[in-house]
């Protein structure tokens, strides 16, 4: 099989599908790899380290897309690059259909198969590949969060971990998946008060557990949740669905109660974001401010630590790389329910019932999609 992988071209988006150690395996099990010049150099792998992986070079997208039988990405196609895939090819990406009609419509006019990095399973019913990003993002939403209360960037001035005499900063994270514990870890790394908010008992549970009395829990009843965000300084959205829309739980309301300068992080931006007041915004103009609230709603965080979460998200696609080119795709996902629930889009057709719910269109299943007794 011939591998595809194109430059990103995302506002800030430096991270790159597959790295050289990455391409080096699949050229040892007799694959080919065509990667678009310069792809690397936001990882500093440069076309030289490609080359010496075994890789050959393109010298733009439409030679990677025109020849490639999959093509591996990190973010979304763009529509431009949605409009260069074909009928028959494969896509494994991160794709978020959920908020993006038009991508979804351009990717079932294409005739493509598309398979999500975001909806694939494992046997413990958690997200793989999801799961590095989410780290990432998780602990930057902290990082991320801490600039923008500053003063300088229109925030309370507010130091997370305060100082002797003077109180930490309180900062509420709603949801206690894997976006939430890493924000949480970092927060209360820093010294911050940190309350975590969750509607399931066993994961408070686990929560209280692993962080020892340094992070407070708390069942999130919508009384809970309101009177936990007009009381913080920073407040990180970290709620998932996989495949659907975020749910919109921060109403716009609520904003003028809460502290003039306060920050929200809506790490749920990818899928819609989970506070009513949030829309994307880019590493270029990363907040705005709406009722005197901070709001940073950047769709790529990891983006920016582009090296660290390459590598990261590369350990975790590898193998599902390495079998789709080793089977095929259509064999891989018919073996392997886990990678099978990554088919969000196969020949003009919805194959994800939560992306088609979100979108309000007709979906068949995957297994029906491909062939195979549901």
């Amino acid at each position: 099989m011939l591998v595809g992988v194109p430059k990103e071209i995302k506002v800030h988006e430096y991270r790159v599908g597959l790295t050289p150690e990455a391409v080096r395996e699949l050229v040892h099990r007799g694959h080919g790899v065509l990667v678009q010049r310069s792809a690397g150099l936001g990882i500093d792998a440069d076309d030289a380290s490609y080359e010496a992986a075994g890789a050959r070079m393109a010298a733009d997208a439409h030679m990677v897309y025109a020849q490639a039988d999959m093509v591996v990405k990190v973010k979304e196609p763009q529509p431009g690059e949605c409009r260069m895939l074909r009928a028959g090819q494969v896509l494994f990406t991160y794709l978020h259909l959920a908020p993006d009609p038009q991508q979804a419509d351009l990717l079932v006019r294409s005739g493509c198969t598309a398979i999500a990095y975001e909806t694939v399973t494992d046997a413990r019913g958690h997200l793989p590949l999801l799961a590095p990003m989410s780290e990432v993002a998780g602990r930057m939403s902290i990082q991320v969060g801490a600039v923008a209360l500053q003063k300088v960037s229109g925030g309370r001035g507010v130091l997370l971990g305060g100082v002797p005499g003077v109180p930490p900063g309180e900062v509420l994270v709603i949801g206690g998946g894997s976006v939430g514990t890493h924000a949480a870890r970092m927060a209360a790394g820093l010294g911050a008060r940190v309350t975590v908010l969750d509607k399931s008992l066993q994961r408070l549970r686990e929560l209280d557990e692993l962080f020892q009395g340094r992070v407070s829990t708390q069942y999130a009843t919508l009384r809970a949740l309101e009177d936990a965000v007009v009381q913080a300084d920073l407040v990180v959205g970290a709620v998932l669905v996989p495949g659907a829309a975020a749910p919109k739980l921060v109403s716009r309301a609520l904003l003028p109660r809460m502290r003039r300068g306060a920050v929200v992080v809506d790490v749920a931006i990818d899928q819609g974001g989970c506070f009513e007041s949030s829309r994307p915004t880019t590493h270029d103009q990363p907040t705005y401010v709406e009722s005197g609230v901070v709001h940073y709603c950047v769709a790529n965080m990891p983006g920016a630590v582009a090296r660290s979460s390459t590598y990261a998200l590369n350990n975790a696609t590898l193998p599902f790389v390495l079998t789709l080119a080793d089977k095929g795709w259509r064999r891989a996902c018919a073996e392997d329910p886990h990678l099978l629930a990554g088919l969000n889009v196969h020949h003009g057709q919805i194959t994800h019932a939560a992306v088609a719910q979100a979108l309000n269109l007709p979906c068949i299943t995957a297994s029906r999609a491909l062939g195979i007794a549901d």
